[in-house]
């Protein structure tokens, strides 16, 4: 099921880069994302999403994260990273599988839900409000 406005027209077309190394936590998100009209890319360490992000043409709007990430740098040294690198984008850091799960059923308002129960709505209201905040300062 996608999240569409009233005029059938999907609600969302930006991307998420979702940063997980588990899975099955990364799987369910991104299913999830993908449910309520978001375009997902997946990374499982630091330096997956460092490549990602620095191929051009891939457009990427928010990062959502697990704070403590595998690769050559931890969650700290990323979001530095991408300060530098990518001042414009965003990065929500999710601390616990079940918050992250809440935080994307959020974005997705009355969407789908998935088979356990998961904290949802915080960071689906965080992604909304950084793409918005995104775009109220001239990003698109």
């Amino acid at each position: 099921m996608n999240a569409s406005n009233p005029n059938g027209k999907m609600a969302h077309a930006k991307t998420v880069l979702v940063l997980d190394a588990d899975v099955l936590v990364r799987l369910s998100i991104v299913q999830l994302l993908r449910e309520c009209g978001y375009r997902v890319i997946e990374a499982a360490s630091a330096d997956e999403a460092i490549a990602i992000l620095q191929k051009p043409g891939i457009p990427v709007d928010v990062v959502l994260s697990e704070i403590d990430i595998p690769g050559s740098i931890n969650g700290v040294g990323f979001a530095q990273w991408v300060g530098s690198v990518r001042p414009e984008l965003k990065i929500l850091f999710a601390v616990s599988p079940g918050r992250t799960v809440q935080n994307v059923t959020e974005l997705c308002g009355t969407g789908p839900k998935p088979k356990r129960s998961y904290e949802h709505k915080l960071v689906l209201n965080r992604i909304k409000r950084l793409l918005d905040a995104r775009a109220k300062h001239g990003g698109s």
